[in-house]
């Protein structure tokens, strides 16, 4: 095990995900990341990867299994595997709706129970949620659905776990401009409604950012390693914006 600790992160072969495991790594972490997908070349050197659908329970129960086999006792968990995409509502199908929903949902309480039956007592889960899970917005239903979920979960279960010692928290984040986020931009239902995606994101930074600027996804990733920090000890059942200022709470 690494003298940091083990740190587990769902959707971690690319965007906020990939910062994440990044940072931990960084940090002396030992680290494993899963996706649906192959893992990509540009995955660090040291970074264990696992193909697994977040959807299913016994993936995910699997995949802490397998992470404590290689790399040791699991200290932190990070649910961030997520689908960000718009659609109104009479356009919504079930396929849609389990891309959504049942990724970001089901995703994060399966991740949620398999990291708190490895953990057993002390450890720290950390949720990545969105702006999405404290404000509706228009063709936004699904995604909202599933992060006002993560939100509830997040909370629930720092009361839950928080007598075993295991803190529950989530980052919320605005728009940070990922390969995935961008391309589901430009799709036709998109709040960009056809513009360069680009041009709209320096758009809303200006007019609703405090800071005039978006969030990198290295700013989320620092914000977790703080969250599961001796530093952030006394946290938890909080959803945190990381949102240069969108959203003042």
């Amino acid at each position: 095990m690494s003298g940091a600790g083990v740190v587990a992160v769902t959707g971690g072969s690319s965007g906020i995900g990939l910062a994440i495991a990044r940072q931990f790594l960084k940090l002396g972490y030992g680290v494993a990341v899963c996706s649906r997908s192959r893992p990509p070349r540009a995955l660090s050197c040291g970074i264990e990867h696992f193909r697994v659908d977040v959807r299913l329970r016994k993936q995910m129960f699997s995949f802490v299994g397998e992470v404590k086999k290689r790399l040791g006792p699991l200290n932190i968990f990070v649910n961030c595997a997520g689908v960000s995409r718009w659609r109104p509502l009479g356009q919504i199908d079930e396929k849609f709706a389990s891309e959504v929903i049942d990724t970001g949902v089901l995703g994060t309480l399966w991740g949620c129970a398999a990291a708190a039956h490895a953990m057993r007592s002390s450890g720290c889960i950390i949720n990545v949620s969105s702006l999405a899970g404290k404000r509706g917005s228009a063709n936004n239903s699904a995604y909202c659905a599933a992060k006002f979920a993560v939100n509830g979960i997040t909370q629930a279960l720092a009361k839950e776990l928080g007598p075993r010692g295991i803190r529950v928290n989530a980052v919320c984040p605005v728009y940070v401009e990922t390969e995935h986020i961008v391309d589901s931009l430009r799709e036709r239902f998109s709040p960009a409604q056809g513009r360069p995606v680009g041009a709209y994101l320096s758009q809303f930074a200006k007019s609703q950012a405090a800071l005039g600027r978006l969030p990198k996804a290295e700013e989320i990733a620092e914000a977790v390693a703080f969250l599961a920090s001796d530093k952030a000890s006394a946290i938890t059942g909080q959803c945190i914006n990381v949102d240069c200022g969108v959203l003042p709470q």
